[in-house]
């Protein structure tokens, strides 16, 4: 195995390394004191065929000695796991499969509003609250700052799942946040040790980020409730609101935004986007935009959109469709970001594995996070500015 240069190796699964290896493809450095006799220790039970490509990286002392030939003289190991051809096509099966699932079950559970949509959302919450605890509390996070209690951890994910219920009890959520962040607070500053500042605003902005803005999902689909469509079906008028409509067209829109920003960087991505994740790509993002536009504006038309006052001489109904488009493409992708920096800093992929294909539910639902709060302004908001 010495080499002045790299050279490549292909190992089946069954041989002997000493780091674990995941299915997905990955690649990890093997240390140089850890060449000789090395074992592979793999998470699951199930084999499947994979290949090992083993680069070996020369280190400064043989690159300044060209013939040196000496193992120990190797830096280490670059390993790159090859998945096979067929899993990839497994994975994109799975992941469809279980999407395609659950966008039938929140679409019932959309149409059917009320109690049912508060309760399914408060146990989405209080899932997503404990995914962002747990990251927090990584070590790639932790190493910088002092994650909250477990404790506190807790009772912030169940103070989480409660306030879309207060929601849609009380019809507003700003007594309940304020009174949570004062039950933070004190449960901190009562702590055994010295309380630090790191765990007070990782404590608080989970109760803002995971608590507080699906809240307006409630307001949006509960709390609108002028009637939007003349019809018999599924309850009738009183049933299809100005919410139930905006909460369908802007989640609708949202799966074509993610779908078409998929497709579309996956074919004509050249461009980076950002580096907090780096395979976003302009040409992901602009095919993203214009998917979500299209089906927002073709929504609007079919589930009849609000309309305004000069929306017989103009195009004032697309054009407000339109900007709701953008507006909910906007907030997704600034949800999505957001989600991507704390899994980067926390050094995780996903922020469960809750979703077989689709990761966490943080990983599902991160483009709905701030969306709810941007949708519920808009039609509360500017739309009566408009005429509406």
């Amino acid at each position: 195995m010495a080499a002045t240069a790299a050279a490549f190796l292909e190992i089946d699964r069954c041989a002997l390394f000493s780091l674990p290896l995941s299915l997905s493809p990955t690649s990890f450095l093997l240390p140089r004191r850890q060449l000789p006799g090395l074992r592979l220790f793999l998470p699951s039970r199930r084999f499947h065929p994979c290949r090992l490509s083993a680069a070996l990286v020369p280190s400064s002392k043989a690159a300044s000695k060209p013939d040196s030939h000496r193992e120990d003289s190797l830096e280490g190991v670059e390993a790159v796991v090859v998945e096979p051809k067929g899993s990839q096509g497994r994975q994109l099966r799975k992941r469809v499969i279980f999407g395609l699932g659950i966008g039938l079950g929140a679409g019932g559970v959309v149409v059917a509003g009320g109690w049912v949509f508060t309760v399914a959302l408060a146990a989405a919450v209080f899932a997503g609250a404990r995914e962002y605890f747990e990251l927090v509390r990584s070590r790639g996070i932790a190493a910088g700052m002092t994650p909250p209690p477990r404790y506190v951890s807790r009772v912030c994910s169940v103070i989480c799942a409660l306030m879309p219920i207060l929601t849609l009890y009380f019809g507003h959520i700003d007594v309940s946040v304020t009174s949570s962040a004062f039950i933070v607070a004190t449960a901190l500053m009562l702590q055994r040790g010295n309380p630090r500042f790191a765990q007070l605003s990782s404590a608080v902005f989970g109760l803002f980020y995971c608590g507080y803005l699906p809240c307006f999902w409630v307001k949006l689909r509960c709390g609108l409730s002028v009637p939007a469509l003349n019809t018999i079906v599924l309850g009738g008028q009183a049933h299809w609101t100005v919410g139930l409509v905006a909460t369908l067209i802007s989640i609708s829109s949202i799966i074509a935004a993610d779908t078409f920003a998929f497709l579309g960087g996956r074919a004509f991505g050249r461009t980076p986007l950002t580096n907090i994740s780096p395979k976003k790509t302009l040409e992901g993002v602009f095919a993203g935009l214009t998917g979500c536009i299209v089906t927002a504006v073709l929504l609007s038309k079919i589930l009849c959109w609000p309309r305004t006052l000069l929306s017989v001489l103009t195009l004032s109904v697309v054009i407000s469709a339109s900007a709701f488009g953008v507006l909910n493409f906007t907030g997704s992708l600034f949800g999505d970001l957001i989600e991507s920096m704390i899994k980067r800093d926390a050094g995780v992929k996903d922020s469960g594995s809750l979703i077989p294909g689709h990761g966490g539910i943080l990983d599902r639902c991160d483009s709905y996070v701030f969306t709810g709060a941007l949708c519920y302004s808009f039609v509360k908001i500017v739309l009566p500015l408009l005429g509406v």
